[in-house]
């Protein structure tokens, strides 16, 4: 009987390299492929531990090269594929939007017409709770899967658009799919240029930490091993055709976050410095899980516990971010796959 073939697209990113490491782990019978093309925020150094596994494989390709995803597909036959390659940080989106409309919307359609080719089993599109726009301080009023899509930035336009995409077709041609929308992440291998993982690098070599505006637009915060098992959850035991919004019941302000990790790492709130605002910033994202929770889901870590442990990791872990920042881990794919000739 032959394996189940898992293909997750974007797995050299934060969100996809977790969920990476999560399958790889969990599923010793699966093969999973991991699909990235290594852009700026891609690396592949936190999957060294797991790159010996017979089970495990690299692939470097662009999602948007037709000519090269289609007969990926139409040899390896995939059963499931997990789409997280994508554009994701809204500042470059609003100064470089082009480049989000690529990837997120032309790359994901052609990864759905060699999906469709082949008739996998299931498409899972991973997208995020910015398609829905910004909600208000009212603390009782949050997402449903039913709320409308109203994006406010490019990033998050570009992803709506791809939500769309794969929903038509299901619909059209029926295509067994998911959509997930998730809150914001934190965790293991979280590209610097976002907040906590930015907080904790610059307060760790006390640099000041930019805080747009006042610092009172609030996120809800997901620890992305809690993503990594609900979005397992989703592709096995979702029906086809749903959409499950996944949320980590941890409302912050941007201002609290850095506090709590200036306090965890006993420096002075004096690095704190607010900044002019992001154009078109959100006010609050807020997520109902409710849906998901019913399907068995429910997230195992706290924002007091999580933040905690998060930032222990990266103090743990110092090799791994310096080396980003630095731009050394460019360098890695070259000397572990081209000059071993691994691909």
């Amino acid at each position: 009987m032959s394996k189940i073939k898992v293909l997750v697209t974007g797995g050299a990113g934060f969100i996809g390299g977790n969920f990476v490491k999560y399958m790889v782990d969990k599923y010793p019978d699966y093969e999973i492929y991991n699909l990235d093309e290594l852009t700026y925020a891609g690396d592949l150094l936190k999957h060294q531990d797991i790159e010996p596994r017979c089970n495990y494989h690299f692939i470097k390709a662009d999602i948007t090269d037709r000519e090269t995803i289609q007969p990926l597909f139409e040899k390896e036959k995939f059963d499931y594929v997990i789409h997280f390659a994508a554009e994701s940080h809204v500042d470059r989106s609003i100064s470089e939007p082009e480049i989000f409309i690529r990837t997120n919307v032309l790359g994901t359609q052609v990864l759905l017409d060699a999906a469709k080719a082949i008739d996998v089993t299931k498409f899972v599109h991973v997208s995020t709770d910015e398609v829905y726009g910004e909600l208000d301080f009212d603390p009782s009023t949050f997402f449903t899967e039913e709320t409308p899509l109203q994006p406010n930035s490019p990033y998050s336009a570009s992803k709506a658009s791809s939500d769309f995409l794969v929903r038509a077709y299901h619909e059209t041609y029926g295509l067994p799919i998911n959509i997930t929308r998730c809150s914001n992440n934190y965790g293991p291998y979280h590209f610097p240029e976002k907040l906590i993982p930015l907080t904790i690098s610059r307060v760790l070599n006390d640099e000041k930490v930019p805080i747009y505006g006042d610092g009172k637009n609030i996120r809800d915060w997901l620890h992305v091993v809690d993503h990594c098992s609900a979005i397992d959850l989703v592709l096995h035991k979702g029906p086809s055709g749903e959409i499950y919004n996944v949320g980590g019941h941890n409302e912050q302000t941007n201002l609290e976050v850095v506090k709590k990790i200036i306090k965890t790492l006993e420096k002075s709130e004096d690095l704190i410095e607010f900044v002019t605002d992001r154009l078109g910033h959100d006010k609050r994202y807020a997520i109902d899980p409710s849906k998901l929770e019913e399907l068995g889901w429910k997230p195992k870590y706290n924002f007091e516990t999580g933040i905690t442990q998060t930032v222990q990791w990266y103090l743990d872990n110092k090799e791994w971010w310096e080396q980003i920042i630095s731009g050394e881990y460019r360098d890695y794919f070259d000397k572990q796959y081209l000059l071993n000739n691994q691909i």
